[in-house]
Parts: structure tokens; sequence; C-alpha cells
């Protein structure tokens, strides 16, 4: 069964997250991207920061034969709380509590639960690391409904630019998720979508694909360059990557694609 829950526990892929975020951004609810980006972003962090804060065991650290190895793969840093069934419950909980649609609870809310329970199958977190996962999600989710255009939560350029400093200034010790949760939160923090979404079935087609080869192509190409850099610099690194890349995404594809994301005033 493993294969069957493998192709669940990937809709929890980072590479699924970024192509989710970019086309809820462009087809669906531009609106709604920036509330939804920073709670994604802080909410990757404090996941990562209780990993590797409380440094809790995964189901094989001490039975190696629990899971196999494909299985283990999907699985970075210590157990608790589970990254997968958070950054789910926050992505997809987050557009259905935007959207408030009856079938798009039950429809994201099935794959929330497909994704959190691949885990269990596949023998790479315990259930407590999965509940915690879930709960954290859920009051994630819930931040991505606030308003964020208005005072402290306002994009202003101070606020970005000072939690980009503060990631270029890590120790390279530290996991590389704190650069990149940083990186995100201070590009969405930033960056507020100003257009519209395609009007017609040809301008969403040509806007995913064409703005996912772009950002797909920006991702790979700025990870290959952030190899070339020395140690001491990959930490600032990975966090300019994913500040670029969130920009690419909400101000370089809609300026290139302007004839089907039509811009708007702020």
């Amino acid at each position: 069964m493993d294969s069957f829950w493998l192709a669940f526990t990937a809709f929890g892929a980072d590479l699924v997250f970024i192509a989710v975020l970019t086309l809820y951004g462009w087809l669906v609810r531009p609106a709604g991207l920036r509330a939804l980006g920073v709670a994604f972003a802080l909410s990757y962090l404090v996941n990562s920061l209780l990993k590797y804060g409380l440094n809790l065991p995964r189901p094989f650290t001490n039975d190696p034969g629990a899971a196999s190895a494909v299985a283990k793969a999907t699985a970075g840093g210590p157990g608790l709380p589970s990254g997968h069934a958070q950054m789910s419950m926050t992505l997809w909980g987050g557009i259905a509590a935007q959207l408030r649609r009856p079938w798009v609870w039950g429809v994201l809310g099935l794959l929330v639960g497909l994704v959190s329970y691949s885990r269990l199958a596949l023998h790479v977190h315990y259930p407590s690391d999965v509940l915690v996962g879930l709960l954290l999600g859920v009051l994630f989710a819930a931040l991505a409904t606030l308003d964020w255009r208005h005072g402290l939560l306002a994009p202003k350029v101070w606020l970005p630019a000072l939690v980009l400093v503060i990631a270029c200034l890590l120790p390279t010790r530290l996991p590389e998720e704190y650069s990149r949760g940083l990186g995100m939160l201070a590009g969405f923090w930033l960056a507020e979508p100003r257009y519209l979404p395609p009007s017609h079935w040809a301008g969403r087609i040509g806007v995913a694909v064409i703005g996912l080869v772009i950002v797909i192509g920006v991702y790979l190409g700025l990870s290959a360059l952030a190899g070339l850099l020395p140690s001491a610099l990959s930490g600032a690194a990975r966090a300019l990557r994913y500040f670029l890349l969130v920009l690419v995404a909400v101000w370089g594809v809609p300026a290139l694609l302007r004839v089907w994301l039509r811009p708007v005033g702020v």
C-alpha cells in the first residue's frame, strides 16, 4: 500500500504547495493570496521551531524497519509536529476558509485527512505528531481569513527588510527551514497582488501553464545558483531564493501575462 499512500503524501510536498499557492493567487482569489501566504509562512516557521526545539523521534528512529526507504525519504527532521499535516491543513484549510463554500470544505477536508493519515500509514509519524500538526494547521488557516492590508499587517517595506536581515544573520548550523520560512514570510508580507484573474478558460490555461513554467524554472535556477555559493552564505541564499520566488509569482508573472491578468488599482 506504500505507493497508494505516497501519492497522497505528495500533496504535502514543497513543490505542490508552491504550485497551489501560485495557481490560487492567479486563477481563484488574488485578494486572498497575501493573507494565505503570510499564514503559510508563519505556520512553516512555527512547525520548524517546534520540530527542532522538541527534537522528538519518529517511529523508525529506534526501529529502522518500521518504514520503507521511500517513505523515509519524505520525512525530514524530527517528528512532532507533522509538517505534512500542519502545512496541508494551513494551505487547504486556509483556502476553504477564504472561499466559504460547503463543497470546497468537503473536498479539501477529505484531502487534508488523506494526507494526514498517509503519514501514519507510511509509519513516519506517531498519531500525536499528526494530531498536533492538524491543530496548529487549524490555527494558521484561521489567520488566512484576516485582513492583512492595514496597520502593522499592511505590506510595508521595512518589515520584510528586517525579516530578510534576520534570515541572513542566522548561524549556518541552524536548520535550513528557518531561512526558507523567513524568506517566504518577507516575500508574502511585501507582495500584494494587483490584478484580476482571467475571465475565460484560454486565459486560465495560459496563465497556469506559462506561469508554472516560469515559477518552477526560477525555483530550480535559484537553487542551482545557491549551490555555487560558499557555505557561509547558504542561509542568506535560501532566504533570498524564497523571497524572490514569491515576488516572481505575485508581481513578475502578472506583469509578463498582463493580457490575461488584468492590472487593477491598489
